[in-house]
């Protein structure tokens, strides 16, 4: 009996350190992204993922609902930072994920998400689009959203509606306990806008974090960009590379906005330059990103042409629609660090 005792606590310390030698999500993954969100300068050598509309394709095809549940959850497998979330208001007033207008091609239903109430939006099923094959998932609010993603990943909030809206969204978050949850944004292009985020800035505290985006069709100038960064505390920009004539070659060297003196502001400025490489349907390939987009990189093979582009010109975060392809690319380049308890 005291042989066969002794055996069985062998068993259980060898089996108790084999666990312990596993990798271990940490529980706090949030905060540890949110700092190297807020801390730039100190993470050069790791680039950030965000995966459009949450992650809903791989290798060009869709697998699941763009703005689902599954979409974040897959996300969050995969090792993504941030999804992105498209934010609209329903009839009465609540903030709901949908990236449309209209219900009509992500939904079982029809119309404008404005025209229906909550209660009307809980009704339609999200779609595998493509396919059109109905899923378990519903439409559901910003705050569910949230509450799904709270302490595994971060949301990046695109705003469809109103700029002042951004404060409720702040309210949202701050009131779920997850201040460090969400990257606001808000496209800036005069200063008339920047004073906009001004406002939202102060409206919204400091605890959120908040950056511009800046389009080269309006912004060229490093002035203003080190401007409109400073004076809202951005922790990044969003950078659009216009490429809207397929017939023009794609860009040579990033614009302006990836130009020297621009990346002497964001390293000024302690922020993330961010590049947008997934397509716009029915648009060139990389419209946002000079040409150089995901499947410029997938048909081709040469991954370097576009995701290694941007970052030898200083881009640190980088969304996309094939955040598994850039991730697999990221890490045999040496540009991702993992998340552990020492950061």
């Amino acid at each position: 009996m005291r042989l066969a005792v002794l055996v069985l606590g062998l068993l259980l310390c060898l089996v108790t350190g084999a666990a312990s030698l596993a990798p271990i999500p940490p529980s706090n993954r949030v905060s540890l992204i949110h700092d190297r969100l807020l801390n730039a300068n100190l993470n050069r050598d790791h680039v950030m993922v965000v995966a459009h509309r949450a992650g809903w394709k791989k290798d060009g095809v869709i697998m699941r609902a763009e703005n689902s549940f599954a979409a974040i959850d897959h996300a969050v497998s995969i090792g993504v930072e941030m999804v992105e979330l498209d934010v609209r208001r329903s009839k009465d007033g609540v903030l709901v994920i949908m990236h449309d207008e209209t219900l009509d091609r992500t939904t079982t239903c029809h119309g404008k998400v404005a025209d229906h109430t909550l209660g009307e939006l809980r009704a339609c099923q999200l779609l595998v689009e493509g396919q059109r094959r109905p899923t378990e998932e519903h439409v559901f609010t910003l705050e569910e959203a949230m509450l799904h993603a709270r302490g595994r990943i971060m949301i990046n909030i695109d705003n469809k509606i109103e700029p002042e809206a951004l404060v409720e969204v702040a309210d949202i978050a701050r009131s779920l306990g997850m201040p460090d949850g969400v990257l606001l944004k808000l496209a800036v292009w005069d200063a008339d806008r920047l004073q906009l985020a001004r406002d939202i800035r102060r409206a919204i505290s400091p605890d959120i974090a908040l950056m511009p985006i800046l389009a080269d069709d309006a912004v060229t100038e490093p002035a203003f960009i080190d401007r409109t960064e400073s004076s809202i505390g951005a922790p990044a920009a969003e950078l659009v590379h216009w490429h809207r004539d397929a017939s023009q070659p794609i860009t040579a060297d990033g614009g302006p906005l990836l130009s020297p003196l621009a990346r002497a502001a964001a390293i000024r400025n302690n922020a993330h330059l961010w590049i947008n490489t997934y397509p716009i349907t029915d648009r060139p390939e990389g419209m946002v990103a000079g040409g150089r987009g995901d499947y410029l990189a997938l048909k081709t093979g040469r991954p370097e042409d576009v995701w290694g582009f941007f970052v030898d010109r200083g881009v640190t975060i980088i969304q996309t629609d094939e955040p598994e392809a850039v991730i697999a690319w990221l890490d045999a380049q040496g540009l991702r660090r993992p998340y552990d308890l020492t950061n």
